[in-house]
């Protein structure tokens, strides 16, 4: 029989379709919520580079800010680093290493408080026999940075609980823990965000500081995949369910 005898016969099988209406759109969703992401990470990566080419401000001017306006704000402190006074953020690698990042506790001149400045990240043994020998910075300084204003709530399995004496070791940053020990130092006020340093200020250790984790272009790339993946889950159905392949080896043939 000739393939325009045949004609188009489309026959849903129930498991395949219910399968595809599944998948199609969920996968097809998660296209574009990667499309949203990479819209986010480049808004994101924009105002880091725009914020950045602001002169540093003093600290003292951005107390009561909100958190939005002070992001990735450059700033100049002047203070002391207290000495053996720090918080040591556990699991933080750099380069494959094993390491932490060390959060100094700064007192500001004039009494104007405390602030955490996150110094960067020192090596530090992987089997945690032993805490890193952490450099002391002495005398008074002039340190640059920017605000860190994190995007969300640490993820934690269970409820962090504050070692006595210093330094201590933290999972992650939780200001509203962190900021009573500090407080107690010297009964000052204390910034609630941490400062972290630019590479060339004094006190600096390993510094490599990541705006976004993962580049707009990677987000792309995960949108195309998926997109592609709906497709070819799509035209598979398409096949699948009709006769057209059928169809189109017939017009194949009729035409050699």
């Amino acid at each position: 029989m000739s393939a325009a005898g045949l004609g188009f016969k489309f026959d849903p099988e129930w498991r395949i379709t219910l399968f595809t209406l599944l998948l199609v759109p969920l996968m097809t969703g998660l296209g574009f919520w990667q499309l949203q992401r990479a819209g986010e990470k480049q808004a994101l990566a924009s105002s880091f580079e725009l914020r950045q080419a602001r002169p540093p401000a003093p600290l003292h001017e951005l107390w009561e800010k909100p958190a939005q306006e002070l992001a990735y704000l450059p700033v100049q402190l002047r203070g002391s680093f207290r000495s053996g006074e720090y918080f040591l953020l556990d699991n933080r690698t750099h380069k494959g290493r094993f390491g932490y990042q060390v959060l100094a506790v700064m007192t500001l001149e004039g009494d104007a408080g405390t602030v955490l400045v996150n110094r960067g990240w020192i090596a530090a043994d992987p089997a945690r026999l032993t805490r890193p020998d952490v450099p002391a910075v002495n005398g008074p300084l002039a340190v640059t940075g920017h605000v860190y204003v994190a995007p969300g709530s640490p993820y934690l399995l269970q409820e962090q609980q504050l070692q006595a004496g210093w330094p201590k070791l933290v999972q992650a940053v939780e200001m509203d823990k962190m900021m009573p020990p500090v407080q107690a130092l010297d009964g000052g006020k204390v910034f609630p965000y941490v400062v972290r340093i630019d590479a060339d200020a004094p006190g600096a250790l390993t510094v490599d500081w990541q705006v976004i984790n993962v580049s707009p272009q990677k987000h792309q790339g995960y949108a195309v995949q998926w997109f592609s993946m709906a497709a070819v889950l799509g035209i598979f159905y398409f096949l699948r369910c009709s006769n057209i392949w059928q169809l189109l080896r017939g017009t194949q043939r009729q035409g050699e």
